[in-house]
C-alpha cells in the first residue's frame, strides 16, 4: 500500500495543470472533442428510454391422448390431422417457391449484367 500513501490529489492536480499548460491549444481542443464524443456514446448506451420488449413465451400445446384408444380411433384422428398437416406443408412450399422466384430474378439480373 506504499502507492496510496504517496498519492496526493493536490499534487496530481498540479501535475495535470503543468502538463496541460505546456500543450498547444489545438491539443486541448482535440482532448475536449475526444471526451465529448466518448461521453456521448457512454450516455447513449446508458440511457434507458427504450423499454424492453415484453416477454411472451411461445407455448406449444398438444393433445393428451388416452392410452386405451383403439386403432380405429388413432387412424381416424390421423386422418383429421393429415388435412391440417397438408395445408401447412402447402403453405410452406408456397413461401419457399415465392422466395426461390425472387432469388431467381436477382440471379437473372446479375447474369444479364455479367456478374
Amino acid at each position: 500500500m506504499q502507492f496510496f500513501r504517496r498519492f496526493s490529489p493536490v499534487r496530481a492536480y498540479k501535475d495535470l495543470r503543468l502538463f496541460l499548460s505546456q500543450r498547444e491549444p489545438r491539443d486541448l481542443g482535440f482532448l475536449v472533442a475526444a471526451i465529448a464524443v466518448t461521453g456521448f456514446f457512454v450516455y447513449a448506451f446508458m440511457r434507458n428510454d427504450i423499454p424492453p420488449e415484453p416477454y411472451s413465451p411461445n407455448i406449444i400445446y398438444f393433445n393428451n391422448y388416452r392410452a386405451d384408444r383403439t386403432d380405429a380411433q388413432i387412424k381416424a384422428q390421423q386422418a383429421i390431422d393429415k388435412v391440417d398437416q397438408d395445408k401447412r406443408i402447402a403453405a410452406q412450399k408456397a413461401r419457399e417457391e415465392k422466395l426461390r422466384s425472387q432469388f431467381k430474378s436477382v440471379d437473372d439480373a446479375m447474369t444479364k449484367w455479367g456478374l
